[in-house]
């Protein structure tokens, strides 16, 4: 990664004076670890798919409305975002995030890299890694006792990221 901090600030911007950056894949990829040490590197805000609430019925693609409508829009046209973080441990939203113009912005999340939106991500992070293993670490993190929903969950990964073809149009590919 030594370089790509330097890349990614060497790109015009693609999102009004931002330079988004999209880190996606699936559930237990990485993404998270990857897209904080990169917005250390490059000093910037990060947000993450788990700011916002997602039914598990939704699957990946429910999130993203909020995201777009109150984050991306307002900074594609040069005016500060904002969104309220969702607290998934009580259950309920929590406090105001703003999100200013700055020279980049990470997005980091199942679906942030979306065809829909491509055409205003100045650079791509796909994170994969084996099922097996993404499987041991989304448990390890949220109980065994979610095995049977992140099972539905990977399902329809597969099947989100199929239709959306989001790892072809990835500038960098990362297995972890």
């Amino acid at each position: 990664m030594n370089d790509l901090p330097v890349r990614i600030r060497d790109l015009p911007p693609s999102c009004g004076p931002v330079r988004l950056v999209a880190v996606d894949g699936p559930a237990g990829s990485g993404k998270t670890t990857f897209a904080r040490r990169l917005a250390a590197e490059l000093c910037c805000q990060v947000i993450h798919s788990d700011d916002f609430p997602v039914p598990w019925e939704e699957g990946p693609g429910g999130w993203f409305h909020a995201l777009e409508s109150q984050v991306l829009r307002p900074l594609q046209a040069g005016r500060p975002g904002g969104f309220r973080r969702y607290d998934w441990v009580r259950g309920t939203y929590a406090e105001q995030v703003a999100v200013p113009p700055a020279p980049v912005l990470v997005i980091e999340g199942v679906g942030t890299a979306r065809a829909s939106v491509a055409g205003l991500l100045a650079y791509t992070v796909w994170v994969e890694a084996a099922e097996p293993v993404r499987l041991r670490r989304v448990l390890e993190r949220d109980g065994p006792e979610l095995e049977p929903r992140w099972r539905e969950w990977f399902a329809a990964e597969r099947a989100w990221f199929a239709a959306d073809r989001t790892r072809d149009r990835a500038d960098l590919v990362i297995t972890t």
